[in-house]
């Protein structure tokens, strides 16, 4: 007979953890509704038509989280006409492989694919594919009674998010629109071609903001746009996004208190940024931000705006400049600025499709800027060295190439997170279809529409990167060769 200690350890074994597969949208919704700590739900290959929002409140546990995956990378396609797609407020939800898309006739009643809510801590999406909502996820307090719960900790990593034309929408539009919660990280995802064609035409590739602390963006590819002028004003990544009401900003959550500063403690470091109207980085009211380490490709550079956005920009090669605006300030150490198209052009195979494949002479960028402790790896997830002095930029070009990064196009393996198979019916595969590029208005005055802070409540960083990668430069790989290819067969 097993003693009690013994009967403890084996009832709390992961083995025992329920594996739920699911083929059908009513499957997947008593599993959801019926979830348990530590249970695997396990969607089948096949096209799942949602009309309903998703509701995810069961609490996982560190040990036992909730996941909710494909059974094969991307071959579950869910495709959401509603508001909101998985509404989560349970804590440790993991979504892993799934290939999601708002369907709605109207781009008013897609909202977000994920709305990460209330005591929903330590929420990972992780290897998706999600397009066409406003914003892609949505992540706030909450309040009950008079506690203000909120999400912290939540990692967003390797994902693609994009949309396949413009939002025609005057509601935020921001593929992670990150409110509240702090220790968020959001690392090695492709943000792609988002444009908001209504209300201030403002849109972003992610935000953190509302009172935030300790953010993380890394080791991103963001492509504001990659082939056609439409106008707007699209901003890469930001602390402070476009303000928040002070109702909904952490800790106070209180109408009388300015939500001021944002976002404090900020990391944005190892991103590549391209194609952006405005600024690639924007600091709108973000104290103690260090920008570290980033190539800006086409954009207007970066902006620590009003008083309270304080921090550092080291490393950095950029179009544009590094500005203080109406009382912003930053320690700036070595970087490389008002950087021509033409210069980037003779360095990199095709930068403006974020294809950073070195073609010229880059010398003059290896060992110019000193090293940094907050930066130990690159874009491509490979260690800077050791001692002595770090390459400008992004990539540590001492290094050379990223392994795997595509020369000729390249190709997508089946996991490289981008599927070239047409599963969805989708021209080229259901890749993205190019929009919007251009030069736009300062974007960083723009503020969101009022209705993304009424909705409140309603409607560090080492890593194993070799497949996080091969994710982004296999998809990076594939957008450049379908483009190459839609241009060979002429408009549709």
């Amino acid at each position: 007979m097993l003693k009690p200690v013994a009967l403890l350890l084996l009832l709390a074994s992961p083995a025992l953890a329920r594996q739920v597969n699911v083929s059908s949208v009513s499957q997947l919704q008593s599993a959801l509704a019926g979830a348990q700590a530590g249970d695997e739900i396990i969607l089948a290959d096949g096209t799942y038509a949602v009309n309903a929002n998703l509701s995810c409140s069961t609490n996982g546990t560190a040990q036992a989280p909730i996941v909710v995956r494909a059974q094969n990378r991307l071959g579950a396609i869910i495709r959401f006409n509603a508001v909101e797609g998985f509404k989560v407020s349970g804590a440790y939800w993991s979504f892993d492989g799934l290939d999601i898309q708002g369907v709605c006739a109207d781009d008013n009643n897609c909202e977000h694919a994920f709305h990460v809510t209330g005591h929903a801590e330590h929420f990972v999406l992780r290897n998706n594919r999600v397009r066409d909502f406003n914003a892609q996820l949505k992540v706030n307090a909450s309040q009950n009674g008079s506690t203000w719960e909120i999400p912290h900790g939540g990692l967003i990593e390797r994902n693609e998010l994009a949309d396949t034309r413009p939002r025609a929408t005057s509601n935020p539009v921001t593929k992670l629109n990150i409110d509240t919660g702090d220790n968020w990280i959001v690392r090695d995802n492709l943000i792609h071609d988002f444009h908001k064609n209504g209300g201030d035409s403002v849109s972003y590739g992610a935000f953190m903001k509302s009172g935030g602390n300790n953010g993380v963006f890394e080791r991103n590819l963001v492509l504001c746009t990659r082939d056609v002028a439409t106008g707007g004003t699209r901003i890469g990544l930001s602390f402070g996004g476009g303000g928040t009401g002070n109702a909904f900003c952490a800790p106070e959550f209180n109408a009388n208190v300015a939500c001021d500063p944002e976002h404090s403690g900020g990391t944005i470091r190892n991103n590549v940024i391209a194609n952006c109207s405005d600024v690639g980085i924007y600091l709108n009211k973000a104290r103690a931000t260090q920008v570290l380490f980033n190539t800006l490709i086409s954009t207007s550079g970066v902006d620590f705006r009003f008083p309270s956005s304080t921090g550092s920009a080291h490393g950095n090669v950029l179009a544009g400049n590094l500005r203080g605006r109406e009382g912003g300030t930053f320690d700036a150490g070595t970087n490389l600025l008002n950087v021509s198209s033409a210069s980037f052009s003779g360095w990199y195979q095709e930068p403006l499709k974020g294809n950073l494949t070195i073609r010229g002479d880059v010398s003059p960028l290896i060992g110019a800027a000193a090293a940094r402790a907050q930066v130990v790896d690159d874009f491509c997830g490979r260690a800077r060295p050791a001692s002595g002095a770090y390459t400008l930029g992004a990539l540590e070009h001492s290094l050379g190439d990223c392994s795997g990064w595509p020369s000729d196009g390249g190709s997508a393996s089946p996991d490289a997170g981008i599927s070239d198979g047409g599963t969805d019916g989708g021209t080229d595969g259901g890749i993205l279809s190019p929009v919007d590029a251009g030069v736009g208005n300062d974007g960083g005055s723009g503020a969101e529409s009022p209705s993304d802070e009424e909705d409140a409540g309603g409607c560090g960083c080492s890593t194993s990167r070799g497949m996080n990668a091969s994710f982004l430069l296999m998809a990076l790989g594939l957008l450049v060769a379908l483009s190459s290819r839609r241009s060979s067969l002429g408009p549709k």
